[in-house]
């Protein structure tokens, strides 16, 4: 038996929009010229959102899509539960105050009438590779003005999608998260897009949250990740919204966090003297790497955090303490393996450690590990190698229940767990045997042959990234197996056979 809504058309379109860039590549189909304007139990609209649904067995979210679906909030989908029963202000009552009973006088209507936009999927829209199963899809009648919206059975407490749920919510996630339970009677007013391509949701989020109320912009990027890709965003705003914030951010995380082989080890004020690296060349090999958007339009290399990923270009919805716990893992893996495999090149150094609590390698003035070069080279090898295996590392299935803007210690100790557990956590463990098996020596390293000290006097300067990356990637590939596979498709990529 299906649900069937009575509902409001809304006719927004005017003849300019007409100029509008409508390309279905870039996710931005030309969508149709009405959207409806209906009321629903909250609950129940809840449940056909399919929000936060996990499989018995594994516990993992059901599928979804990643690049859409919004980072959620726990304690925010809370207080809205309580301020939906009680209102405003009990909802920020204390526990121990509301059972006092001396402020039941503050007890208020719950209203929510500000409504939840959403899009319903149309049969050929693909998510991670599926659609939705013909028995769960919610169709529309128009009949002029007003329109028949006919669902799947949802009030049936057995429903579940089969596939992937028919609807995503574009604005008013925790909202509907506050109805964890069914409460009888409550109708939440509702917008509802019907076919709306993915870059126009993003743009539709921006509009409503972020541009007229100027909330923190760097934010949004982990609260709706496809905006990390939007063009017109970055025109309009500049690169430096999410890129450049964030690579700071990332830097000052591998500074801070004790698991991070880099804590206390870069030089975070640019002061003369030290022969730490400095934040600044952090942040610009971050923003070259890992945050870049593309290389090139079609076959090149994106930065892993902002950029579109994978078969399904979607953009990966980790957040800050998720890429934290990345960055922190990669080093951490070739820390490990250097102590473990005490390569030969390491014993050549001529120099006691800088710090003294790791691998000389690592510390070591005359290592490219501990100077600009270096860091940007392992950075490029790390971010391209998992760039080109994103649908296979299933990096889009990695996903975490804390808050999106967490870059606590906390945080990212728990994502490093997590990713352990991950395929790329065995795979960057794999690619770390291999990079540390490099003769990572800078060419000021005494004892070097004159050949090879010319050769490593190549990495000197701008142009020196690239021929660093090149040679890393052809000692990958010399590697054998999935690495080095992943190296000569993206040296394929890159035209650096030609």
């Amino acid at each position: 038996m299906s649900k069937e809504v009575v509902a409001l058309t809304v006719s927004q379109w005017l003849p300019t929009w007409e100029e509008t860039d409508f390309d279905p590549e870039a996710f931005r189909r030309k969508p149709i010229e009405q959207f409806l304007l209906f009321s629903m139990e909250a609950s129940a609209l809840r449940r056909l959102i399919g929000i936060q649904r996990r499989t018995s067995a594994t516990g993992a979210p059901r599928t979804q899509d990643l690049g859409i679906q919004r980072a959620h909030d726990k304690d925010r989908s809370s207080e809205i539960a309580s301020y939906v029963q009680r209102g405003f202000p009990w909802s920020k009552l204390s526990e121990r105050r509301r059972k006092s009973g001396k402020f039941d006088d503050l007890i208020k209507p719950g209203w929510l009438p500000t409504a939840v936009v959403i899009n319903i999927l149309l049969p050929e829209d693909e998510r991670n590779g599926k659609t939705v199963d013909s028995r769960d899809l919610v169709t529309i009648d128009f009949k002029g003005s007003t329109a028949i919206v006919k669902m799947p059975d949802i009030e049936n407490n057995a429903w579940a999608p089969t596939a992937i749920p028919p609807v995503e919510v574009i604005d008013g996630q925790h909202r509907l998260w506050a109805f964890n339970t069914s409460v009888p009677g409550y109708q939440v007013p509702v917008v509802a897009f019907y076919g709306l391509d993915r870059s126009w949701q993003a743009y539709l989020f921006y509009t409503i949250n972020i541009s007229p109320k100027r909330i923190n912009s760097s934010l949004a990027f982990d609260l709706y990740p496809l905006l990390r890709t939007e063009d017109w965003l970055e025109r309009f705003e500049g690169h430096h919204i999410y890129r450049e914030s964030r690579a700071q951010e990332l830097t000052e995380a591998l500074w801070s966090h004790p698991e991070s082989p880099w804590h206390r080890r870069i030089n975070m004020l640019g002061e003369r003297g030290t022969k730490m690296v400095t934040q600044n060349a952090w942040v610009r090999s971050l923003t070259a790497t890992f945050i870049k958007r593309w290389e090139e339009r079609r076959r090149g290399v994106g930065g892993l955090f902002g950029a579109p990923v994978g078969e399904n270009r979607l953009v990966l919805p980790w957040t800050r303490a998720q890429q934290a716990a990345f960055l922190i893992y990669v080093w951490r893996a070739l820390a490990s393996m250097l102590d473990e495999l005490d390569p030969s090149w390491t014993r050549e150094l001529g120099e006691p450690k800088l710090f003294g609590n790791l691998h000389v390698g690592m510390e070591s003035s005359n290592s490219m590990l501990n100077s600009d070069m270096g860091v940007r080279g392992l950075l490029y090898i790390a971010n391209d190698l998992c760039f080109a295996r994103a649908s296979s590392l299933e990096l889009s299935t990695w996903q975490e229940d804390y808050d999106a803007a967490a870059t606590s210690d906390e945080a990212v100790s728990q994502a490093l767990v997590s990713l352990a557990r991950q395929p790329v956590g065995s795979f960057l463990d794999a690619l770390a045997g291999v990079l540390a098996l490099y003769d990572w020596r800078s060419s000021k390293a005494p004892g070097l042959k004159p050949e090879l000290r010319e050769r490593k006097a190549r990495f000197r300067g701008s142009g020196g990234y690239r021929e660093l990356r090149q040679e890393l990637l052809q000692f990958v590939r010399n590697s054998g197996g999935e690495l080095g596979e992943a190296a000569a498709e993206v040296m394929t990529r890159l035209d650096y056979d030609s």
